[in-house]
């Protein structure tokens, strides 16, 4: 399977489907690291551009919402002795986050692949149901790009 990894331009949002989404609600939920309840909030959203939007599941929003997916589920997995499926999904975000660097709709994406990036040699080589290898996982605060420092 070959991967397109070649940047290209997103087109500016022009429908309300994100705008209208709640980034203080993730940002309770990520901060509060309540990972498996911000998943389930991510998927709702992302069902429900990729249902409304003509590009479908190839929507730069509905692709953005699937990477912040990627990265809450690895987060979760890890801390939840799965480090298989942290690996997988921490690859798999890595690659979509990336392409969303340094912020996109308003959300600083920095910090979040920054993490990403420094725990992935941590789990390489980890027994799938090994315990987390960072005890407490520190997550970075979830900001918008407006946000105060």
């Amino acid at each position: 399977m070959l991967v397109d990894l070649h940047s290209r331009p997103f087109s500016a949002p022009d429908r309300q489907v994100l705008s209208e989404l709640d980034w203080a609600e993730v940002a309770v939920l990520w901060n509060s690291n309540d990972l498996n309840t911000l998943h389930d909030w991510l998927n709702q959203r992302w069902s429900r551009l990729v249902r409304d939007s003509v590009l479908g599941q190839r929507d730069p929003e509905a692709e953005f919402l699937q990477a912040l997916a990627f990265a809450t589920l690895a987060l979760f997995f890890t801390q939840n002795r799965n480090q298989e499926g942290a690996l997988l999904m921490l690859d798999d975000a890595l690659l979509a986050l990336g392409r969303y660097r340094p912020a996109y709709l308003g959300i600083r994406i920095e910090p979040i692949y920054a993490t990403l990036h420094e725990l992935r040699p941590l789990l390489v080589g980890l027994a799938p149901d090994a315990e987390c290898p960072v005890w407490p996982l520190m997550l970075p605060k979830f900001e918008t790009a407006t946000a105060s420092p």
